[in-house]
């Protein structure tokens, strides 16, 4: 099934096995209504790792059942974190996820040398799905939250796993812009150079599964008139599922407006873990939460 909107996931999941899900330090209302709410739809099964007395308050007071979770009592955020990752490595949970904890603690627990969940020389980068309801597709985009200036290695993983997510939404064939300021080729712009490279490599089959041109400016990349205006050929132009931004300011800024002046629906997740690993914004919504929880059981059913 190829997934246009991002609701229709939860079709998907309803008919598949449930995927088990780990919130790590979940003591706060957001992450338990959003575990909470993925449980009732039926498209996970949750593990509570955080203060167990904490978790039934909330529990209390936002009036849900407690017993729906599998809850690991620990004393601190830390603590939290070490033993959320165990239960990934021993094999208990398929997807992990942040709770109260902050962003840094939860990233050393993945990032952990000894006990992580990160293979020798894989790259951590982070991916967003977005549905704006002026684009006529959905959006698979990335980095806009880990990678500030990511050389020409790491583009080519944030591409990997940027064509990894489009296909587990049913896209056979992503067609993937590289972004730059400009649709020509300037040697002196990196990211018009990186470009250069990235759709070569993917003519030549050394990134594969999708269909890559670069450098693009934005508007040519997601606007069929402006592509065409400019005498821009190909199947991307105009037509992208993925994004592939030149840096951290390009894709945060491109997010920020999405969630804030668009108002656009979101999912997102850590790429590059053993697992998908939901990492929520302070900002982020409910409702972008559990997105992002059915986007990382979609990515652990298509393993």
């Amino acid at each position: 099934m190829n997934i246009t909107k991002l609701e229709q996931m939860y079709e998907v999941l309803r008919g598949a096995d449930k995927k088990r899900l780990v919130a790590v330090w979940a003591n706060d209302s957001h992450t338990i209504s959003a575990v909470s709410q993925a449980i009732d739809l039926g498209i996970v099964d949750g593990i509570l790792v955080g203060d167990e007395s904490e978790i039934e308050k909330v529990c209390n007071v936002e009036k849900i059942d407690k017993s729906k979770f599998r809850i690991i009592h620990v004393k601190s955020d830390n603590e939290a974190g070490a033993e959320a990752v165990k239960l990934i490595v021993k094999g208990e949970g398929d997807i992990l996820m942040k709770g109260l904890l902050s962003t840094d603690k939860y990233m050393r627990a993945i990032l952990n040398k000894e006990a992580g969940l990160l293979a020798p020389k894989a790259v951590l980068s982070h991916v967003t799905v977005i549905e704006n309801a002026h684009y006529h597709k959905l959006l698979v985009v990335g980095d806009v939250a880990i990678i500030p200036e990511p050389d020409l290695k790491q583009k080519i993983a944030i591409a990997n796993y940027l064509i990894i997510t489009a296909k587990a939404l049913g896209i056979e064939t992503p067609k993937v812009s590289c972004v730059s300021a400009s649709e020509q080729v300037i040697p002196s712009v990196q990211s018009s150079v990186d470009a250069c490279i990235l759709s070569k490599m993917g003519d030549r089959g050394q990134i594969k599964g999708a269909i890559i041109d670069g450098p693009l400016s934005l508007d040519a990349s997601i606007d069929m008139k402006s592509a065409q205006t400019k005498g821009i050929g190909g199947e991307v132009a105009g037509n992208a599922d993925c994004l592939l931004f030149p840096n951290l300011d390009a894709g945060n800024i491109f997010y920020k407006m999405n969630s804030k002046m668009s108002t656009a629906e979101m999912a997102a997740f850590v790429a590059g873990a053993k697992v998908p690993c939901v990492l929520s914004s302070r900002g982020d919504t409910t409702k972008t939460k559990l997105n992002s929880i059915a986007l990382c059981a979609m990515l652990a059913l298509a393993k």
